[in-house]
């Protein structure tokens, strides 16, 4: 794109859009489309149609109540209606003025004067001006950027940019797709007589063109990923038997048939001479833990260092304490790290770790930090992988490299876990550049967790139906609803809930967990929970992953419409730990979105957690899924995996098809649709 004839302003407004080259324009889609190939006759305009209608003001003034409006009265041969603007420049009134003839598109609805539209699109006229002879495109833009301007700039790239197609027209054929060139003339100048549902709903040829070929270049894109990394080189970490057998051994239960499976293909991915990149899907309470202890300690039997990070402290020491009492027996003592440790303790673990004296650390964001050095990382575990940014598993990835000289350039095998369960035809397409193992089988003796839907009315019920089981012996959370994504009214929530239930169970000792706890406090709340001290868990979604009492066996999870699906099966989850029948509570207030409602009456209606997540993705999208705002996971622009897995499916067959027999067609479909953006890996 020649910088000489666009001003940097809107370049830099162009940019915010994604669009840094003249070929990046073409790919910048249509959201919807406005009709103005033809006019409407005033007298024919029902309420609710959008349309075009073109006649003389025969009146405009200023109104000044209830506020400051110009009102302008339209008529043509047959009838009359108002334009009204509530924002307005001095020049959009000399545009409308008294006997200024225009063209006038939006949606007609009945108003204070009549018939009327409010703000819609005008444009000065002659009589014998000439119709539109396509559709209108309305694109995507940012402030300040018209769409007049864009418009401009995408018909010069059309104009002046090639479209020749990348994919084998044998392909084309068989699948029946139109040709690149004509599907985004269509797209971006569609006939007036293509029906605009087609075109807005997405479902026309020439979207399925689009949407096929964005993804194949992403399946393209993954494929090449996945075989860079088994050109690199890794520490081929031969299981020994020793720790690992010993571990097995000790253990006061029996690994399932999936525990046994998913720790043999990591297990054989370790052994190999390159970089393992696995990720670990297992439900709520499917043991991932034991298999990612098991994947260290075959890291361990081989001299090298294994590091295991997670999002939260609470879940980070959770896997700190469970892994000590795995380990030490074995020899192995765990080195824990996180933020809020003291400074000289930090410098001690840091220490450990850099020397080597200690083969596995534990800890949070705190082990990427720059002055964390490990002496030989050879396995890298990142738990909860979604709630990392992508910059954050690489930062740990690369302690593993170019640490020791004199030694080969070896980089750290990757395991990633997710108690978020994710949909095959996600996996299928996120995913695609890295091996997955699914835990489908949750340990026996877990007892499937009753769900019950209380209305907010009924409170006081609930709050004795809390009081009888804990004086029963048995223990409970209550869980503090998110409020606008503010920790700040999140904490408040916490504390006012804290003092009320205080207050409303004397008899009852309770106590309080949330994330602006320190670390001393926050583990000693914990450990009195665990050790039955504390009775009733007042507690924020801080212990959404991690914890594990099994004498809690029930669940109040308050203002439950306002948290997403996988994060109240992730909630609910904390329960069902032990032999006692437990009961999640959904406690929630009228009147209800029906978004919400459609989330409580799945969790309500479903345990399996693949199941739950398929919902959620048909709700929310990959992008909230996948934790991807975060994440920085290349999101589908015009592809719905959820509608186009057939697409999908034909597109994971051609990237193959394409990389072995065509290979200048497979880079030349990456370059166009990825440019720079396929330099990205899954870490």
């Amino acid at each position: 794109m020649p910088q000489a004839k666009i001003s940097d302003a809107t370049l830099a407004k162009l940019a915010k859009l994604g669009i840094h080259h003249r070929a990046d324009l073409l790919l910048h889609l249509p959201l919807r489309y406005e009709d103005e190939t033809h006019l409407a006759p005033i007298d024919t305009v029902q309420p609710g149609m959008t349309v075009q209608v073109q006649g003389v003001i025969t009146h405009s003034e200023t109104a000044f109540r209830p506020r400051r409006t110009l009102v302008c009265r339209l008529r043509d041969s047959g009838g009359e209606l108002y334009l009204r603007f509530l924002n307005f420049y001095p020049s959009q009134q000399k545009q409308l003025a008294e006997g200024k003839r225009i063209r006038a598109v939006g949606e007609a609805r009945v108003g204070y004067y009549g018939l009327e539209m409010v703000h819609p699109k005008c444009t000065a006229v002659q009589e014998d001006t000439p119709l539109q002879q396509s559709l209108t495109p309305v694109y995507p833009t940012t402030a300040g950027l018209s769409q007049t301007v864009l418009r401009k700039l995408i018909a010069n790239a059309l104009d002046a940019l090639p479209l020749p197609d990348t994919l084998p027209e044998a392909l084309l054929q068989r699948l029946h797709l139109l040709d690149f060139a004509g599907s985004i003339g269509s797209l971006h100048n569609p006939a007036p007589d293509v029906a605009a549902a087609s075109l807005e709903n997405r479902s026309h040829a020439a979207w399925r063109r689009i949407k096929f070929d964005e993804l194949l270049a992403q399946q393209l894109s993954m494929r090449v990923h996945h075989r860079e990394r088994s050109k690199r080189s890794a520490p081929s970490l031969v299981p020994q038997q020793r720790l690992t057998a010993q571990l097995i051994k000790n253990l006061p239960f029996a690994l399932t048939g999936a525990q046994q499976k998913v720790h043999a293909e990591i297990s054989r991915d370790l052994a190999r001479p390159h970089p393992m990149q696995r990720l670990l899907l297992g439900d709520v309470g499917s043991g991932k833990t034991i298999v990612a202890a098991l994947a260290a300690l075959q890291a361990i039997e081989n001299g090298y260092q294994a590091a295991l990070m997670a999002p939260t402290e609470i879940l980070a020491e959770q896997h700190y304490l469970k892994l000590r009492d795995w380990l030490a027996p074995l020899g192995v003592e765990p080195v824990w790290l996180s933020g809020s440790l003291k400074k000289k303790e930090r410098q001690l673990a840091a220490g450990r770790i850099a020397s080597g004296e200690t083969l596995l650390a534990i800890g949070t964001h705190a082990l990427f930090q720059a002055q964390i050095s490990f002496h030989k990382l050879g396995l890298a575990i990142v738990d909860e992988q979604h709630k990392f940014g992508v910059q954050q598993r690489l930062a740990l990835h690369n302690k593993g490299k170019n640490e020791v000289p004199n030694l080969p350039t070896n980089e750290p095998h990757q395991l990633m876990m997710s108690a978020t369960p994710i949909p095959r035809t996600l996996a299928m397409s996120y995913y695609a550049d890295l091996d997955v193992s699914v835990i489908d089988e949750l340990p026996p003796g877990r007892t499937p967790v009753i769900t019950k839907l209380v209305s907010d009315a009924r409170r006081d019920e609930v709050f004795e139906r809390v009081r009888a089981a804990c004086l029963e012996g048995q223990q409970a959370y209550w869980v503090c609803p998110l409020i606008d994504e503010s920790e700040a009214l999140q904490l408040q929530t916490a504390l006012e809930t804290f003092q009320l239930l205080n207050e409303t169970f004397p008899d009852i000792r309770v106590g309080l967990a949330h994330g602006k706890l320190d670390a001393a406090e926050k583990a000693r709340v914990m450990a009195a929970f665990k050790a039955g001290e504390v009775q009733l868990l007042v507690a924020t979604t801080v212990i959404e992953v991690g914890v594990d009492v099994p004498n809690a066996s029930l669940m109040v999870i308050d203002h439950a419409e306002r948290m997403g699906l996988a994060q109240l099966h992730q909630l609910r989850g904390r329960v069902g730990r032990g032999a006692e029948q437990s009961l999640c509570i959904l406690l929630y207030q009228q009147p209800l979105s029906e978004l919400a409602r459609a989330r409580l009456k799945i969790i309500y209606e479903s345990t399996d957690g693949f199941a739950i997540a398929q919902q959620d993705l048909q709700l929310r999208g990959p992008g909230e899924l996948l934790g991807a705002r975060q994440s920085g996971v290349a999101m589908l622009r015009f592809a719905d995996i959820s509608a186009d897995e057939d697409l999908l499916e034909q597109a994971r067959q051609a990237a193959d098809e394409l990389l072995h027999d065509a290979p200048d067609a497979a880079r030349a479909h990456l370059r166009r649709w990825m440019a720079n953006k396929h330099d990205y890996l899954h870490v």
